[in-house]
């Protein structure tokens, strides 16, 4: 079995935290790099397309990654856009940021849209999204009518005005 470090940042001051993530890498992205971040400071690894597969205009199709991996209870995964894909061709994520949860074992795929006017073709090994590995926090719910106010309270969508 490969795995691999990813930089979870400052756990504490100068100390950075490590976790050691378990991936299976699938026939289709053998040769393929390793998810890996590309800067000291960068908060994501990069995902890798393990088929070329081509997006029409104003359409979306989940992409593999080729990947699977086995995120440690407590984390996640979150996948999200890259941002040159986004700004150049209007290539984002379409449920951004999609989760992986810890217990899930299969392959990643990835479900790109184009926003664009004119068709995108992804070649294998292409970097197609971005993942960080983030802790989660369990939450318990407990019925209560009377929610405690704030200033906000219900003031929703645009109730700050423009």
């Amino acid at each position: 079995m490969e795995a691999i470090g990813l930089d979870m940042g400052n756990a504490t001051a100068n100390k950075p935290s490590n976790i050691l993530i378990p991936i299976r890498v699938d026939p289709s992205a053998e040769g393929l790099p390793l998810p890996k971040t590309m800067t000291t400071g960068s908060a994501g690894v990069d995902l890798y397309a393990s088929a070329s597969e081509r997006i029409p205009a104003k359409q979306w199709r989940k992409v593999s990654t080729g990947i699977a991996i086995a995120i440690p209870n407590g984390f996640e995964g979150q996948v999200r856009p890259r941002s040159g894909l986004a700004i150049q061709y209007g290539i984002t994520v379409l449920n951004a940021p999609g989760t992986i949860d810890s217990d899930y074992r299969g392959l990643i795929d990835v479900i790109l849209i184009n926003h664009g006017s004119i068709d995108f073709q992804i070649e294998r090994g292409d970097r197609i999204a971005q993942l960080v590995i983030a802790p989660v926090a369990r939450a318990s719910f407990v019925r209560d009518p009377d929610l405690e106010e704030t200033e906000r309270s219900n003031g929703g969508f645009g109730h700050t005005g423009r």
